[in-house]
C-alpha cells in the first residue's frame, strides 16, 4: 500500500496504524477487526461500477447547470440587451450579480438538506428547477423579469455544485476524489465550448410562437437549452445511486465492500447526519478558509470569462458568429488540461503545487491581455493561457478542502461552505467587465491579473501550512487533544485528530 494511502487513515495509536495496514495489505481486512475481507481486484471492480454510475451523470448534469448559467452571455450578443433596453448602464451587470447573491445564500442549507434526503432525487430536482427557470427566461420582456428569472435560477443552481461534489465524496477515497471532481467540474469548460456552438445554431431557428410572444434569436437559446435540461433532469434518477450501501447496480457483497472501504478510509459511517459540531468543525478550520479564498479568486476569473468571453472576443473586431465559434477552442483546451491535472494530482497525492503552477500560467495570460493591445491573435492566444491556467483551480481547491476534512458530515458542510465563500468571487466577476471599459477591458484584466498572483501565493501558503501541521502532529505536539476523551470521542475529532495527516 502506498504512502498516499497510508496517510489518509485516522486511528488511535501508531501501533494500530502499523498492524491495520499490514493486515489490509495481506488480505483486505480492517484494522478494527471487521469480518469482511476483500481483495484489491474486488475493490477495483466495485470502483469501476461506481465510476460508470456516478461520474458520467454528474458531469452531464453539471454541464447543463453551467450551460443554463452562462447562456446569458451568449444571448447578450444575440440581441438580449437591445430587446430589454439594457445595452447601456449597469443593468446587465446587476442581472448577473443577483444570481450569485442568491446562489451563495442557499449552498450550505441545500447540502444539509441533500444529506437528509439523498442525492438520487434531490439533485435531479435542482436540475429540473433551473432548467425550467432557463426556459421561462425566453419569455421575459423587461429588466425586472430578467432580474426575477436570474434570482430564481440562483435558488436552484446554488445547491448543484457543492451537492454534486459531496455526492462524489460519498463514493470515493481521498486519493480517488479529485480526478472524479475534476471530470465533473470540467463540464464547465465543456458547457462553455458547447454553449458557443449551441447558441450559434439555436439563434438561427426561424421566429416562432404566438402573436403576443414571438420566440427568436436569444429567446431560442434560453427556451431550448432549458427544455433539454428539464428532460434530462427528470430522467436522471433512473441512473443515479444514493449511497454505496444501497447502490442498485451492485450485488450485496459489492455494496458491503463499497461501504466498508469508505468507513476504513474516514473512520466514520457515511450515513451519519450533520450536527452543529460538524458545522463548527468545518467553519472554524484555517485550511478551509485557505481553499475558500483560493476558490473565490479562481471564480473571479472562471465566472467572469464564462459570461463575458463572447463579448471580449466580439470586441476584438469579430462578428457575432465568429465570436461565438471562437469561444469554443479555449474551453476545449481547458477541459482536457483540467482532467489531466486532476488525474496527476490524485496520482501524486499533491494539491497545492499543481494549483500554484497553473496559477502562473493564467497570470501570464492576463498580463498579455492587459498590456498587449493591438494584436488580436496574440490576445486570443492569451485567452488559452487564462482558461488552461484557471479552470483546474476550482476543482483543485474544492477537493483540497474536502480531502482534509474527515468524516462525511464534515465534508458535506465543507464542500458547501467553501463553494459559498468562493461564490462571492462570482459576484465580483460580474463587475469586472463593464461596457464603459470596452474594448480593451483594462480594469477587468488588471483585477484578474492581481487575482492570479494572489492565487499563486495562497497555494504556496496552503502547502506550507499543511506541511507544518503534519510535522507538528508527527512530533506529538497535538496529542493533548486526546486527553480525557473516550474512543468514540477521539474518532469524532476528525481532521483535528493527532494521527490525521493533511494533503499538501
Amino acid at each position: 500500500m502506498s504512502d498516499v494511502d497510508k496517510q489518509v487513515n485516522l486511528v488511535d495509536s501508531e501501533k494500530e496504524v502499523a498492524a491495520g495496514f499490514e493486515q489490509e495489505r495481506k488480505d483486505g481486512s480492517t484494522s478494527e477487526g471487521s469480518e469482511l475481507e476483500y481483495t484489491e481486484e474486488e475493490e477495483a471492480a466495485v470502483r469501476w461500477k461506481i465510476d460508470l454510475h456516478t461520474v458520467p451523470i454528474v458531469t452531464l448534469l453539471y454541464m447543463l447547470c453551467f450551460l443554463d448559467r452562462i447562456n446569458i452571455g451568449n444571448a447578450r450578443i444575440q440581441g438580449l440587451v437591445d430587446d430589454l433596453d439594457i445595452a447601456t448602464g449597469l443593468k446587465f451587470n446587476w442581472a448577473l450579480s443577483i444570481f450569485y447573491i442568491i446562489y451563495l445564500l442557499v449552498e450550505v442549507p441545500s447540502n444539509i438538506l441533500l444529506k437528509k434526503i439523498g442525492a438520487r432525487y434531490y439533485l435531479p430536482l435542482l436540475v429540473c428547477g433551473f432548467g425550467f427557470i432557463s426556459l421561462c427566461t425566453a419569455f421575459v420582456t423587461d429588466f425586472g423579469g430578467l432580474m426575477a428569472a436570474r434570482a430564481f435560477l440562483g435558488i436552484f443552481e446554488g445547491g448543484a455544485m457543492p451537492g454534486m461534489a459531496f455526492f462524489l465524496s460519498s463514493f470515493y477515497k481521498r486519493n480517488e476524489l479529485l480526478f472524479r471532481i475534476g471530470i465533473y467540474v470540467s463540464a464547465a469548460s465543456i458547457a462553455g465550448a458547447f454553449g458557443g456552438l449551441l447558441a450559434t445554431g439555436l439563434s438561427r431557428i426561424p421566429e416562432w410562437g404566438v402573436e403576443s410572444m414571438r420566440i427568436h434569436t436569444w429567446r431560442n437559446i434560453f427556451f431550448f437549452e432549458g427544455l433539454i435540461t428539464c428532460i434530462i433532469g427528470a430522467l436522471a434518477p433512473i441512473w443515479m445511486p444514493t449511497t454505496p450501501a444501497d447502490a442498485y447496480f451492485l450485488s450485496d457483497r459489492e455494496r458491503a465492500i463499497a461501504a466498508e472501504r469508505l468507513i476504513r478510509e474516514h473512520k466514520a459511517d457515511p450515513a451519519d447526519q450533520v450536527t452543529w459540531k460538524d458545522v463548527k468543525q468545518a467553519v472554524f478550520c484555517i485550511h478551509n478558509y485557505t481553499c475558500a479564498l483560493g476558490f473565490f479568486l479562481i471564480n473571479i476569473t472562471v465566472q467572469g470569462l464564462s459570461v463575458f468571453l463572447p463579448t471580449i472576443l466580439k470586441d476584438l473586431g469579430w462578428t457575432h458568429t465568429k465570436a461565438q465559434l471562437y469561444s469554443v477552442p479555449p474551453y476545449v483546451a481547458a477541459c482536457v488540461v483540467a482532467i489531466a491535472v486532476a488525474w496527476a494530482s490524485d496520482r501524486t497525492g499533491q494539491r497545492g503545487i499543481w494549483l500554484a503552477g497553473f496559477a502562473l500560467i493564467a497570470l501570464v495570460g492576463f498580463a498579455i491581455l492587459r498590456f498587449v493591445e493591438d494584436n488580436a491573435n496574440i490576445r486570443y492566444m492569451a485567452v488559452f493561457f487564462v482558461t488552461v491556467g484557471a479552470f483546474p483551480g476550482g476543482p483543485g481547491f474544492l477537493s483540497w478542502a474536502m480531502n482534509n476534512s474527515a468524516g462525511p458530515s464534515v465534508r458535506a458542510v465543507t464542500s458547501a461552505y467553501v463553494v459559498t465563500l468562493g461564490t462571492i468571487g462570482g459576484i465580483v466577476a460580474t463587475w469586472t467587465y463593464i461596457y464603459t471599459d470596452a474594448p480593451k477591458y483594462h480594469t477587468g484584466h488588471t483585477i484578474n491579473l492581481g487575482g492570479q498572483i494572489a492565487t499563486f501565493l495562497l497555494a504556496v501558503f496552503g502547502i506550507l501550512y499543511c506541511a507544518r501541521e503534519n510535522r507538528v502532529r508527527a512530533a506529538g505536539k497535538r496529542d493533548h487533544r486526546l486527553e480525557g476523551l473516550s474512543e468514540d470521542e477521539q474518532h469524532k475529532l476528525g481532521n483535528r485528530h493527532p494521527r490525521f495527516r493533511y494533503w499538501t
